[in-house]
């Protein structure tokens, strides 16, 4: 297990968590949206959950209320390499 979320790994969360099936380009794509994926803070919130349950360890304060997937993923993974 690496210290870092891919896109490709928040894209299979999002399907697992939330029951948003979107691709790594979709969430890799200037301007994308949670909002226009369908994922709202509480599947955020299960996505947090998942994370904090596979690395043992607290995810940043607000992920949850993270508006793109390049703003959630940067605050999760700059959270995960502050924690190892």
């Amino acid at each position: 297990m690496t210290d870092r979320i891919t896109v490709e790994e928040l894209a299979q969360l999002m399907k697992k968590c939330a029951g948003a099936t979107v691709t790594p380009e979709e969430l890799s794509r200037d301007g994308a949206l949670f909002e226009d994926m369908g994922v709202d803070s509480l599947g955020l919130l299960g996505i947090v959950g998942e994370l904090e349950n596979r690395y043992g360890a607290s995810m940043p304060t607000d992920a949850e209320r993270s508006k793109t997937p390049r703003e959630f993923l940067d605050l999760v993974n700059s959270g995960l390499k502050a924690g190892a």
